[in-house]
């Protein structure tokens, strides 16, 4: 808890998916200095906006979670923006900490930056094994070239930067839109919508044979926060369950949590993506006693209770702005 005490901390994409929790987590560790910077006020893709936000805000602590992400489809039709919004972003916020004289600089990289064939659990070793799968490689190197400009700069200059690598997340608060989401929140609409509707069959993308990692929002915000506090090392470090599981499935326990009756069909016309990605979480448990709390049935019974909770907002919203007029 001292740790945090009197703390100046920067979280970029603390409004966001994950951000939101990690910058939660925060506050109840007592820590009262976050700077939470909006995209309206410093574009992050721009030298001088980040210099006038460090120099406002004159951060210790930097905790990188803005990123451009979504889903195999919106990473197919913007590979471009992928690539350089998430490059420019990092390299540019982690040269200029090193300038201000930031004291910690924590990455936080994506299990997209594996090799497509990796040998399953996935070693950290293992992250210079081959080139990520093409769908989400633009997005996957740019995160990898952190860990690159981490270490080089800790041999340099001796900033202490670290990297971490989550597995996919999800959980309340996940991004639902079916353009940009990734394939829990994309399950758990379509179902929802199916059965509302009274649909006979969920489309799903691919052949459901490849196989996924999923990481609970909150537990991966406190592996950021508690290897924020422990680690001072250049080696990567995976955040996970170490529980793989077939899309095939996940779409089975996500119909059940949400009551669907319908089938479900693949469109095997599709792609799949990588074929396989479960962690070894050795290294996160061996070194800060990571081990996430939560169990994928669970957490998508909480994800499934705060969509419908929340879509039913958002109907009874547009009804009364409806009525009104």
């Amino acid at each position: 808890m001292n740790f945090w005490e009197g703390k100046h901390v920067l979280v970029t994409g603390g409004a966001g998916f994950l951000g939101s929790y990690v910058v939660e987590k925060l506050r109840a560790r007592g820590c009262s200095k976050i700077v939470v910077p909006r995209s309206r006020d410093y574009d992050l893709r721009e030298r001088d906006a980040i210099v006038r936000l460090y120099e406002k805000t004159k951060p210790q602590i930097i905790i990188h979670l803005a990123a451009v992400v979504g889903g195999i489809g919106a990473n197919r039709s913007n590979p471009g923006k992928f690539f350089y919004d998430n490059s420019i972003m990092g390299i540019q916020l982690m040269e200029y900490a090193r300038r201000f004289g930031v004291e910690k600089f924590v990455a936080v990289g994506t299990v997209c930056a594996y090799p497509k064939f990796t040998a399953v659990p996935f070693k950290e070793d293992y992250l210079w094994d081959g080139y990520p799968e093409e769908t989400n490689a633009p997005y996957g190197l740019a995160k990898r070239m952190l860990l690159v400009q981490a270490q080089a700069y800790r041999v340099q200059y001796g900033f202490n930067a670290i990297y971490l690598l989550p597995v996919n997340l999800y959980g309340p608060r996940d991004n639902f839109d079916l353009e940009t989401s990734h394939v829990i929140p994309a399950l758990v609409r379509k179902c929802v919508e199916a059965r509302e509707s009274g649909q006979k069959e969920v489309v799903l993308w691919g052949d459901g044979s490849p196989t996924r990692e999923f990481l609970y929002v909150e537990d991966a915000a406190e592996g950021i926060l508690l290897f924020t506090e422990c680690y001072n090392e250049p080696e990567p470090v995976n955040l996970g369950t170490g529980d793989e599981i077939a899309i095939r499935d996940l779409a089975e326990l996500i119909a059940t949590a949400v009551g669907v009756t319908g089938d479900i069909v693949w469109d095997s016309t599709k792609p799949n993506g990588q074929p396989r990605r479960c962690l070894d979480i050795s290294r996160a448990e061996n070194l800060c006693g990571f081990r996430a709390k939560t169990r994928l049935p669970e957490g998508i019974a909480k994800t499934v209770a705060w969509f419908e909770r929340n879509q039913k907002i958002k109907v009874d919203q547009a009804l009364f702005v409806a009525g009104s007029g």
